[in-house]
């Protein structure tokens, strides 16, 4: 069977007031959305925490089983299909990396080891750590839920702690991070690219910088990060010009010249390559 592409419009899991975050409850959700227990792709992260179910989820050829106090973590692009009993208890939470990134902070989802790795993957929750899980699950639901003053931020906030939590539970997370000498480059770089990336926007000046050649950071990128160099550059201007868009008034060319962009024209051209939106209708479709 020939699989599908699913985004957040096909689910239907926005237009009451939110784009790119949704969360619901385990039970009963393949009789709701049953088009996920076929083989299907998605545009957005998944995270299927669980407290008790039956049944398996496939990502990639990986089987992961259900059983209790679980998390599974499904990355955008990867082609998996969900076989959950009806009576299984837990949340689902589906959220694009936009939706965590836009914030005046330096949220990144490459800091959480469990979603550095390929497809899919699931992370034990310990039996006495469940509790706050289910605690911080029930905030998110009920925020979600009420849509009160202000309350993406807080959703943005509660799942930064959940992920967090999870990086916690992971076995190969904590010591075992710092052994990675690839991992440890891409940090740099990244830092280097948040000082930087207004003026500079080439690879090669990062390389310098780290002292590798051009073609030594590209492939270490593509190995730990699955994107070039160039596309870890490109990201980071893309989600800075977002938060300019919602986050304040400026004009589009006060923000084409904050990034560094030499015309408007031109800056409105590489947002559009990125998002398909020009700035303009994104941001009146973030805000509307």
């Amino acid at each position: 069977m020939q699989e599908m592409d699913i985004s957040f419009c096909d689910m239907g899991l926005f237009g009451d007031g939110i784009e790119h975050f949704w969360v619901e409850d385990l039970k009963g959700l393949l009789e709701e959305y049953p088009d996920l227990e076929n083989p299907h792709k998605q545009d957005f992260y998944v995270l299927l925490l669980i407290k008790k179910a039956e049944g398996e989820v496939m990502v990639d050829n990986q089987k992961i089983r259900l059983d209790k106090t679980k998390a599974i973590v499904i990355k955008p692009r990867s082609i998996n299909q969900l076989s959950i009993n009806r009576e299984a208890e837990g949340k689902i939470i589906c959220f694009t990396e936009d939706f965590f990134s836009l914030r005046y902070n330096n949220n990144q989802l490459s800091r959480f080891t469990f979603l550095n790795k390929s497809g899919g993957c699931f992370v034990r929750i310990k039996a006495a750590d469940w509790e706050k899980c289910e605690l911080l699950l029930s905030l998110v639901y009920n925020e979600f839920k009420q849509k009160k003053g202000e309350y993406t931020h807080l959703l943005r906030s509660y799942l930064n702690i959940i992920l967090f939590e999870l990086e916690r539970q992971c076995p190969y997370s904590g010591n075992q991070k710092s052994k990675s000498v690839g991992r440890s480059k891409i940090k740099k770089f990244e830092q280097l690219i948040d000082q930087h990336y207004k003026k500079e926007k080439l690879p090669s000046f990062y390389a310098d910088k780290l002292n590798v050649s051009a073609n030594y950071l590209n492939r270490l990128c593509k190995e730990e990060t699955g994107l070039t160099a160039g596309d870890l550059i490109r990201k980071r201007i893309i989600t800075e010009a977002k938060r300019l868009l919602i986050y304040t008034d400026n004009m589009v060319n006060e923000i084409a010249y904050a990034l560094g962009f030499e015309s408007t024209s031109y800056f409105v051209t590489f947002f559009k390559k990125y998002d398909n939106h020009s700035p303009e209708k994104f941001r009146k479709k973030y805000l509307s």
